[in-house]
């Protein structure tokens, strides 16, 4: 029907016009009540009952104009016929299609005007008293008529309201859905950047310690290139863990050691302090009794190693640095200082500080914002993703500073 909507107002049509024809042998006034054949309608009627259903074709494709020619049809039968034919019929259909294919107002101004014409006429001209039930049967269908069409586009609007609410949901679980697969793909990003970027570095500054020496203290050499051997296996586990997350449904060999934390926090700075970076640290927290959330515990640690790499990688000759973890109330706050190199310049396990920066500081020119880096742009996103905060920045006096707040709840 919805595919052939002119081949569906002709049958609708046909119908109508049979039932008009067959009514017009109705005589509701016989004398024991309505008969049937005691009366013929005329041949005008015939033509106009024609007339108002082939109208009744075009309803969709022109509602206003239909009901507009049925409705002078049924009034030149009101005022003509006698008897009278029910040609009304083609003008109630035509009237219901207004109704349900304009607004409510539209349709109540449009069916008031519809159902005075035709009851006034039919009440005034003819033979029959006003109060006669053709009439009152003028007057209710095309009432009936305008109301049972509001009611079929209320109830169109709904239902159209309803699937656009659905498709709109649709839409909106498709975005977000888009929304979390890119938000962990940045997520996974960053722990990469953040493990190649610290193994790395450490293997550069080892590797360089090693060539320095070779010659002449060669036991420094082979525990520099047993550093260097420890760092890239430490790499290389933590990129399989973490590529382990890309893994589909069904792969083998999926992660199964837990994310760095705070709890091996020792073992991080133990790299460092092989590289020649002197680190203190100092955490005032107890994880048995009230343990940090595992993005917390996460952000905590990625958050140092990300400092002390740039410590190493940036901040002058002879560099310390100091780390502080502190439970302050509801947050987490995580310190990492350095001193810029300000003392002299002690070898790193008998070697040189190789690779180290001209910076002066964390951050000083390798690994910042300003130099298209994402070590700072890293922490910050990290930190701001649990509710936090991060601020890196130079101390007065030299250095650099690195202090991120990180909510527990």
């Amino acid at each position: 029907m919805r595919a052939h909507p002119l081949a569906t107002d002709a049958v609708l049509a046909l119908g109508a016009l049979l039932c008009m024809v067959v009514g017009s042998f109705a005589d509701p006034h016989g004398p024991h009540g309505p008969t049937f054949g005691t009366r013929t309608p005329e041949p005008f009627s015939l033509l106009l009952m024609v007339l108002g259903a082939a109208a009744l074709v075009f309803r969709r494709r022109r509602p206003r104009v239909v009901l507009a020619v049925t409705a002078g049809l049924s009034l030149l039968e009101l005022t003509t016929g006698e008897p009278r034919a029910p040609v009304a019929m083609s003008a109630v259909i035509a009237l219901f299609t207004v109704a349900a294919h304009t607004d409510r107002p539209t349709t109540w101004r449009i069916g008031v005007l519809t159902m005075a014409a035709l009851t006034g006429v039919a009440m005034l001209v003819g033979p029959l008293p006003w109060y006669a039930q053709e009439n009152i049967g003028i007057f209710a269908w095309t009432g009936m008529a305008a109301a049972a069409g509001d009611a079929v586009r209320s109830r169109r609007a709904f239902v159209d309201a309803i699937r656009e609410r659905a498709e709109r949901a649709e839409r909106t679980r498709e975005e977000e859905a888009r929304r979390r697969v890119a938000e962990e793909r940045l997520r996974i990003a960053r722990d990469l950047h953040d493990v190649v970027a610290h193994h790395i570095a450490l293997v550069n500054v080892q590797a360089g310690v090693a060539a320095h020496v070779m010659d002449k203290r060669p036991d420094q050499a082979k525990e520099a290139l047993a550093h260097v051997r420890d760092a890239s296996r430490s790499a290389l586990n933590e990129l399989r863990a973490t590529v382990g997350l890309l893994r589909q449904t069904g792969d083998p060999e999926a992660p199964t050691e837990p994310a760095p934390g705070l709890a091996v926090l020792d073992d991080l700075t133990a790299t460092f302090r092989h590289a020649g970076l002197p680190v203190r640290v100092m955490v005032q927290l107890d994880r048995s009794r009230d343990p940090l959330p595992s993005a917390v515990d996460l952000a905590a640690y990625r958050v140092i190693q990300e400092a002390l790499t740039n410590v190493r990688k940036h901040a002058g000759p002879g560099a310390k640095a100091e780390v502080s973890v502190v439970r302050v109330g509801a947050s987490v706050e995580v310190t990492v200082l350095d001193d810029g190199g300000a003392g002299p310049d002690p070898l790193p396990a008998g070697g040189t500080p190789a690779g180290a920066g001209p910076g002066g500081g964390a951050d000083g020119g390798g690994d910042g914002e300003e130099s298209g880096g994402h070590g700072l742009l890293g922490m910050r996103e990290r930190a701001t993703a649990l509710g936090g905060s991060c601020f890196a920045g130079p101390r007065y006096g030299g250095g650099y500073r690195v202090h991120a707040i990180l909510p527990v709840a």
